[in-house]
């Protein structure tokens, strides 16, 4: 099976995502960003963290790391430990935003140079099995859009929950 991928496709997809997801945060306050609906969930802080480590952490070191050295191990990850263990929640959200936006940007110059990546490469993963560099590539913009409903879903938690004694279930299911 031949598969195509339209780099510049991505590159659009992952520039959408960055605007719209600096869009949700901004005007956020510092009470907001730090809100959570229950203990076990994230916050909006947690969520822009997150991201802005999966983007140097995860998900460009790993398609780099899969175009350069398919066969090399790829360095484990912990997101939900890394939220406890880096103190997401006590962070600053602009500077987190500033940092998303930075690496963003690092990471969509780095993709623009490759004209010729062959997005078919694997990394086999002892656990998961084989990941093309183009599958992780996808899965990039998809964990945006992860994030993005989360976020949208946080604010309108955060709405319920701030103007108490009032309902948003005029607005449609959730």
């Amino acid at each position: 099976m031949r598969a195509d991928l339209d780099l510049a496709a991505v590159l659009a997809a992952l520039r959408r995502n960055a605007a719209a997801i600096d869009q949700l945060v901004a005007d956020v306050t510092d009470a907001q960003a730090r809100w959570k609906p229950a203990p076990d969930k994230w916050s909006i802080l947690e969520v822009v963290t997150h991201l802005a480590d999966e983007e140097v952490e995860d998900f460009r070191a790993r398609v780099r790391s899969t175009l350069e050295q398919p066969e090399a191990e790829w360095t484990p990850i912990d997101p939900p430990g890394w939220a406890v263990q880096r103190r997401y929640n006590e962070g600053s959200l602009p500077e987190q935003l500033a940092r998303f936006t930075t690496e963003r940007a690092t990471s969509m110059a780095w993709l623009g140079s490759l004209k010729l990546a062959d997005w078919m490469l694997a990394h086999v993963h002892p656990k998961w099995g084989p990941f093309q560099a183009g599958d992780l590539l996808t899965a990039w913009v998809g964990h945006d859009h992860i994030h993005i409903r989360q976020l949208n879903r946080l604010h309108r938690e955060y709405l319920v929950e701030v103007v108490s004694g009032f309902s948003a279930g005029y607005a449609g299911a959730w």
